[in-house]
């Protein structure tokens, strides 16, 4: 059995630096090596990291050493490349969005089920401390019956970050804005902790950003477990604020600052440190990149584990699929100018 668990990466731009520094970190993980369509940001990596730089993507995909592929590409080549990459009997993690669209996210649930390959869909929010305590503590029915969930998420982008890069804030190659992009995270740590989303009805406007999709969208929810609640997304909220989540029942509640317990007003002892001001500092409300490495070095240790058989992959495509099915409810109730019913 191989020692290590070897992995390439496709897709070179920022976020390559947080899935590097985490197999790096990963004692039974290596990076083989990269793949960027953008010949000088392959060979930066792969001269930085002292790894491989494959001339194409079927040339990464063919290299025996490689189990897992990180696709890490431009929302709007998630799935084909996820695909090309099971085909070639690769598991994948796949950064958020895992799809553009719930047929194929679907079409990747059955192709990897049908070859016992494993797809991995970066959230990596949920590993978070703060998260896993108010997990267990719903669990174990502390908040008593939940009446409310509220998710606000106001922050900023440069008109700069749309401008450098083509397929920002395009229907085609980004899915959507604010939400699909930034705020993808936020909603699935809401329907994780709260449950599914029953219903909804939303409204998305593009207000002072030169973009196709949204820079501002709210939502009104009702959950599956009768909760009502909100849900608020922008990039033009100057100068960004960190991620807020306030979940309340009728026994207790608590507020969630980015990966931080600010407020636990339950019928327990706080089981970890609350907020403190170097940890908002590392939320990404203002900058993409300003954000810690830990959240990823504990997906894809889980990602490790999962191969080697020793745990289950805890954000597998089926989970990946929730959120982004919320998403595009969203889109849809604004666009039609309706109440979405979502399936069970």
């Amino acid at each position: 059995m191989k020692q290590k668990v070897g992995f390439g990466i496709i897709g070179c731009g920022v976020i390559s630096k947080f899935h590097i520094h985490a197999i790096e970190a990963i004692e039974e993980a290596e990076l083989i090596g990269v793949y960027d369509p953008y010949a000088p940001a392959r060979e930066r990596a792969a001269d930085e990291y002292k790894v491989q730089a494959f001339a194409s993507q079927e040339e990464l995909l063919g290299c025996d050493d490689i189990d897992v592929v990180c696709v890490l590409t431009p929302s709007g080549l998630h799935f084909p490349i996820a695909m090309a990459a099971l085909e070639a009997g690769k598991h994948v993690v796949v950064e958020k969005p895992m799809a553009l669209t719930l047929a194929d996210a679907d079409t990747l649930i059955e192709k990897a089920e049908s070859l016992n390959l494993k797809v991995c869909v970066i959230s990596q929010l949920r590993f978070s401390p703060a998260v896993q305590a108010v997990r267990k503590a719903l669990e174990e029915g502390l908040f008593g019956r939940i009446v409310s969930a509220s998710l606000s998420m106001k922050y900023y982008r440069e008109e700069e970050y749309y401008t450098s890069s083509s397929w920002r804030g395009t229907w085609k190659m980004d899915g959507g804005g604010a939400l699909m992009n930034q705020g993808i995270h936020g909603v699935d740590l809401l329907q994780y902790l709260v449950g599914p989303v029953k219903q909804l009805r939303g409204i998305c406007k593009t207000q002072t950003r030169p973009m196709e999709t949204e820079d501002s969208a709210a939502a009104v929810l009702e959950f599956a477990n009768g909760a009502v609640g909100t849900l608020e997304g922008s990039t033009t909220c100057y100068p960004g604020y960190p991620r807020r989540m306030e979940i309340c029942g009728d026994k207790g509640s608590v507020v969630l600052e980015e990966g931080h317990i600010l407020r636990w007003d339950l019928p327990s002892v706080i089981p970890i440190a609350p907020v403190s001001e170097e940890g908002l500092k590392k939320s990404g409300a203002s900058k993409p990149d300003d954000i810690s490495y830990d959240g990823h070095i504990c997906q894809l240790q889980n990602m490790v584990n999962a191969i080697f058989g020793r745990e289950p992959l805890l954000v597998d495509a089926k989970e990946g699929r929730k959120p982004l099915e919320i998403i595009l409810a969203i889109y849809e109730s604004s666009q039609e100018n309706k109440q979405v019913v979502l399936s069970k």
